[in-house]
């Protein structure tokens, strides 16, 4: 496999990402978590994760150049997170990469962060191509996405409240399961009983679009109460159900666009997919309806710099013109926009 050496630079949240791809082969990729920084405050805070992504990027580049045993002046483009995220922590990647790109007289590619997720299945499996219904799911961002081709794309749902990866960490933080909260309720979910409670699963009337807002109001009732009348359940048990609600919706969703669209391909991307249950429950649905699944592994669904150079090598072989050293990062960007 060859193809552009990219170094990919992914510092959109709490977690500062570098990679070095050729073509689509990963020749490194390495991450500095913050996840210690901010669990004491229960959740990201923007001026901590700044601050930390300053700190971590150099060494970050030059450990991953090294280990890819690439000399800066071979690669061919720079590769950051142009948005959505924190406003602060992008502009932390953009001035690294910008920088960098300058220096080296490269060009330089600002990648929307769920584009990159949405790449990140193409990182593991070449049968991964379009047409696909994309499940996207992480902290901030829950989608559904029709890839009718790599750089068109038609967002079929979302979120028209909290996403999925949000719903997991205020469920855990009330609980007190602690930060991320995702994980922290798969782990507590362990020998529980997904039907122990049967928490709602929101708007049915609507196929392709995700609320969990709803499921976090439900929880917080249903355990006070438990709590008043000393019938409180086992965690494990709770931990389980609140999790099969939120993995029965975006199972749910995700499906409702294969059968919309007659596609025979799914692909997931996003921190969320690093969830148990959601990966076991997507492949046994898959199974029964007869359609591929691609679901990269877990270090390559959270946030990760390889997604981000994977775009820019897409755009590189299709001929696209870089974006140029003075762009604006984007906090709110719209995949596809």
């Amino acid at each position: 496999m060859s193809g552009p050496l990219v170094l990919g630079i992914e510092t959109s949240c709490d977690e500062t990402g570098v990679a070095v791809l050729e073509g689509y082969e990963v020749k490194s990729s390495v991450l500095s978590s913050q996840v210690e920084e901010h669990a004491r405050f229960g959740g990201v805070v923007p001026e901590v994760a700044a601050r930390a992504h300053v700190e971590a990027i150099r060494p970050l580049a030059h450990q991953a150049l090294t280990k890819a045993g690439v000399h800066p002046d071979q690669l061919d483009a720079v590769a950051v997170t142009r948005g959505p995220g924190l406003v602060g922590a992008l502009s932390v990647g953009y001035a690294y990469g910008k920088s960098l790109a300058y220096s080296l007289g490269k060009p330089l590619y600002g990648i929307d962060h769920m584009e990159g997720h949405l790449f990140a299945p193409r990182l593991a499996f070449e049968g991964y191509e379009p047409p696909a219904v994309v499940l996207l799911a992480s902290g901030g961002h829950s989608q559904i996405v029709h890839l009718k081709g790599w750089g068109d794309y038609e967002i079929l749902g979302g979120t028209i409240d909290d996403a999925a990866g949000e719903a997991f960490d205020k469920l855990a933080r009330f609980m007190g399961l602690g930060y991320p909260g995702g994980p922290a309720i798969d782990a507590d979910s362990t020998g529980g009983d997904p039907e122990a409670v049967r928490f709602p699963r929101a708007l049915r009337d609507r196929p392709f679009d995700f609320s969990f807002s709803g499921l976090k109001t439900s929880v917080i009732t249903y355990l006070e109460k438990a709590k008043e009348s000393g019938d409180l359940p086992p965690r494990a048990d709770v931990s389980a159900s609140i999790q099969e609600a939120i993995v029965d919706a975006l199972i749910a969703k995700t499906f409702n666009a294969v059968e919309a669209t007659g596609v025979e391909v799914v692909g997931a991307g996003g921190g969320v997919l690093a969830n148990r249950r959601l990966r076991e429950k997507l492949s046994i649905e898959a199974d029964e309806r007869g359609v591929g699944l691609f679901v990269p592994a877990p270090a390559l669904c959270t946030d990760n710099g390889a997604m981000i150079a994977s775009v820019a090598v897409d755009r590189m072989e299709a001929g696209a013109s870089p974006d140029g050293l003075d762009f604006d990062v984007d906090p709110s960007m719209v995949l596809g926009s």
